[in-house]
């Protein structure tokens, strides 16, 4: 098993680039899925019915996110992290680039959007391999006292895609007329991921196993069906790093597809202004994540991620009064505290969710946590948030936040006795 040394600059590259494209691919399918797909591939009288459809295309991929999770995890444990990281990568681009070549509902029928869920379920598989691995990359090549910070670095990965889709996006609104951005304006940035996964894999090519994978395998014999040993053994962690994880992604897909959704619809609001004001707030993610990569290594992980829980309540009450109140500079503090927030129950998972399990089934156990809660808190968002705002006014998407903060909140704290969760 090779386990030379590889600089830290390029595990961390590793680990920050191939997570950014990664993202990249989901999100330019959820900028996507908000603007265009429901009239080029759903078939209805209603554009809110067709809005709904196209954010249930998008859940499908978080369906598929604990397949991915169960494969990879299963090879990730037994043959090791680079091969997996390899594939996710390739499998994930490859749907994305063929999406950008599809054909729309009035060309082919009924065929368009199944073709269009299909490779949906291939994004979500291969980011459901994607993410265990970077931050076990990171994480298990981290030195002493510096887990937090080294995990963080997958974690920038999704503020790093999310401008680079919404700033193509916004370039592609400029530049193009509505007619030829419908036509075939919004088949480039899926196109352009081939050139993204080409530059991941290049960063990714001399990488070997982390020690820590390399010392697991050197004394014990891997586990003969992971997926079966993390629920058996470790079913604590699981269900309770599942939850912890479920405000994060609520958090996230009401500040960036349910927003820009809502905002050029309903509120009737300009693309291209919209999507700068979300390209402004996303800085405050980042900004979260790094701020919470620092304090947990002072602190915990543990800790921070449930400051960040706590804070999520308040943030949930303020959705609609902000989000609500006509003012595209309320629109923006409101998505810039939100990602703020996130960034503090984002930026410690990749330290917090691989310290749950040991190193033979570390990959399964942590990205099942990971892309279970994913589910739970990302993939149903959109579609529940859209009907609670139809029937019930803001003010009820900002309850639903609420309780989400809540129920990550209850999940971390008891937490503290399992190994390594402090």
């Amino acid at each position: 098993m090779d386990t030379k040394p590889v600089p830290a600059r390029r595990i961390l590259g590793a680990s920050l680039v191939g997570t950014a494209v990664e993202f990249y691919d989901f999100y330019i399918y959820a900028t996507a899925a908000a603007l265009v797909f429901g009239p080029l591939f759903f078939p209805s009288t209603s554009s809110s019915a067709q809005l709904l459809a196209a954010y249930a295309s998008f859940g499908v991929a978080f369906v598929a996110r604990p397949i991915g999770a169960i494969a990879f995890g299963h090879f990730g444990d037994r043959i090791g992290r680079k091969s997996t990281l390899v594939a996710s990568l390739l499998i994930m681009g490859g749907s994305t680039l063929a999406i950008g070549f599809l054909p729309t509902y009035e060309m082919v029928g009924w065929v368009a959007p199944l073709l269009l869920c299909l490779l949906r379920f291939g994004q979500g598989f291969g980011l459901g391999g994607e993410w265990g691995g970077a931050a076990l990359l990171a994480v298990e090549n981290a030195p002493p006292g510096h887990r937090a910070r080294w995990g963080m670095f997958p974690q920038l990965g999704a503020p790093v895609g999310f401008l680079a889709s919404n700033g193509l996006f916004l370039i592609l609104g400029l530049l193009l007329t509505e007619a030829q951005f419908v036509e075939w304006g919004w088949r480039i940035p899926f196109l352009l991921s081939a050139v993204l996964v080409a530059i991941g894999l290049w960063v990714r090519a001399k990488l070997t196993e982390t020690p820590a994978f390399a010392d697991a395998m050197a004394h014990e014999k891997p586990a003969a069906v992971p997926l079966a040993e993390v629920i058996r053994e470790h079913p604590r962690a699981l269900v309770g790093g599942t939850f912890a994880v479920v405000a994060c992604f609520v958090l996230f897909y009401l500040a960036t597809a349910f927003a820009l959704g809502h905002g050029t619809t309903v509120l009737g609001y300009p693309r291209e202004r919209f999507l700068i004001v979300q390209l402004g707030a996303i800085l405050f993610l980042a900004g979260g994540i790094i701020a919470a990569g620092y304090l947990s290594d002072w602190s915990s992980p543990r800790r921070v991620l449930m400051l960040g829980a706590l804070l999520t309540v308040p943030a949930g009450l303020l959705l609609g009064p902000m989000m609500g109140a006509g003012s595209l500079l309320l629109i923006w503090l409101f998505l810039s505290l939100s990602l703020a927030v996130m960034g503090l129950t984002y930026g410690p998972l990749g330290a917090f969710l691989p310290s749950l399990f040991p190193a033979r089934v570390r990959y399964t156990g942590a990205s099942m946590a990971f892309n279970i809660g994913g589910i739970l808190g990302g993939g149903l968002t959109p579609i529940i948030a859209q009907a609670l705002a139809e029937r019930g006014g803001l003010a009820w998407v900002g309850f639903y936040l609420a309780g989400a903060g809540l129920i990550s909140l209850i999940a971390l704290a008891p937490m503290r006795h399992l190994p390594e969760a402090e």
